[in-house]
């Protein structure tokens, strides 16, 4: 086992029900003055935003609300609700959301206990010193941001999206009632299924070996909600399925399924670009890239590859090479199960080569970066794998 610093402070809050216990769990987090965070129409025509705000005045607490957090969120709306907010007295944050609206509430949090333009923290030009407390109530099961460390945010002007990760990022507590989730389009619950498996693939494929028992709880991770995927689409309203997927998401996030290895997250990245560039779902812009990165990378370890194969994907294949190519070829044909694309025409159409080119600068930074740790990818490899997912 290598060595590894774990830290998971989030109170997980999990069930049937548990959004009524929204105001109780804010209080004894301290809260007093609570701002909530919310997406579109749908938090409110599902009832979940009331009883949210209901509980939270049966607890005694005062509350506002700010709606409107679009995916892939959006630097423009976290830097308005920290300016409008910042003096208002708000001593706790809570996302009544997914993925898109917990990252917003990190970067509100940021800017609201930091001072200064958000995009600082994101950019690099500042650091993460404090932040107001959060706390989340789950209505999408697929970022795990609930429990992770980390925020991603869009930043519209400069047609780019950044990643921050700091434990200041942590939620205090995380409800996650995954009845809540049970009038999700199709496409969401693929694209959620598909980011949850996308958290565990980017910290199994690592430089490092010999984390025996991290790479079991990966391998059933993804055992466990490629199953329960499939019967979600099939039956929306699971409660096996559908608590399942939950449970998956925050634990593929969390970093218990990475302990010991240090992330690679090159598809991420790679995922980044087309998100900023084209506003594609995020789990669509991984399942669009992954296949292409896998073969480009394989030849580093094929037997990594393979091993994840026999032991998740039922491979027989004995000689390695081939069953790495197995592999790459199972994850995506489950992908398409789900209605997911594997490459840029069934995404986005077929790119130009100066698109390509674009793409792959705005990756590395204009060639000042590598991504990844499986084997770190330059400028050029970056263009080769979105030729490669180009078609």
């Amino acid at each position: 086992m290598n060595s590894f610093t774990f830290y998971s402070p989030t109170k997980v809050i999990f069930g049937a029900g548990t959004a009524d216990r929204a105001g109780e769990a804010v209080r004894a987090a301290g809260g007093s003055y609570v701002l909530v965070l919310y997406g579109g129409g749908s938090a409110v025509r599902s009832g979940v935003l009331g009883r949210v705000t209901d509980s939270l005045e049966r607890a005694g607490l005062r509350w506002a609300s700010v709606g409107g957090v679009q995916p892939n969120p959006r630097l423009a709306l976290a830097q308005q609700i920290a300016d409008e907010w910042r003096d208002k007295g708000i001593d706790f944050l809570l996302a009544v959301g997914g993925g898109s609206v917990l990252d917003t509430m990190k970067a509100v949090s940021m800017s609201l206990a930091c001072g200064g333009p958000v995009w600082d923290f994101f950019s690099g030009a500042r650091e993460v010193t404090a932040a107001v407390p959060m706390g989340s109530v789950i209505t999408i099961a697929a970022a795990g941001s609930e429990t992770s460390d980390s925020a991603v945010l869009t930043n519209e002007a400069l047609g780019t999206k950044r990643g921050k990760n700091t434990d200041f990022n942590r939620p205090r507590f995380a409800i996650m009632d995954p009845e809540l989730t049970y009038t999700l389009p199709p496409r969401q619950t693929a694209c959620g299924v598909t980011d949850i498996m996308m958290h565990t693939l980017e910290r199994y494929f690592s430089d490092c070996e010999g984390d025996y028992l991290t790479d079991a709880i990966a391998e059933a991770l993804l055992r466990d909600v490629m199953d329960a995927g499939l019967l979600a689409m099939r039956e929306p309203e699971s409660y096996a399925a559908r608590s399942e997927i939950m449970w998956c998401g925050s634990l593929s996030h969390n970093d218990l399924t990475g302990l010991g290895h240090p992330k690679d997250f090159s598809v991420h990245q790679l995922g980044h670009e087309l998100s900023a560039m084209f506003d594609v779902p995020h789990g669509e812009s991984l399942s669009m890239m992954w296949g292409a990165w896998a073969r480009f990378v394989c030849a580093q370890n094929p037997a990594r590859f393979a091993g994840l194969g026999r032991k998740v994907l039922a491979v027989t294949e004995r000689d390695d090479e081939a069953a790495a190519q197995l592999t790459i070829s199972g994850f995506e044909a489950y992908w398409q199960r789900l209605g997911m694309p594997v490459s840029l025409g069934q995404g986005i159409g077929v790119q130009s080569e100066e698109t390509l080119r674009r793409l792959a600068e705005g990756c590395s930074r204009q060639g000042s970066r590598k991504v990844g740790v499986f084997r770190p990818i330059d400028t050029a490899d970056m263009l080769a794998i979105y030729q490669a997912a180009n078609r």
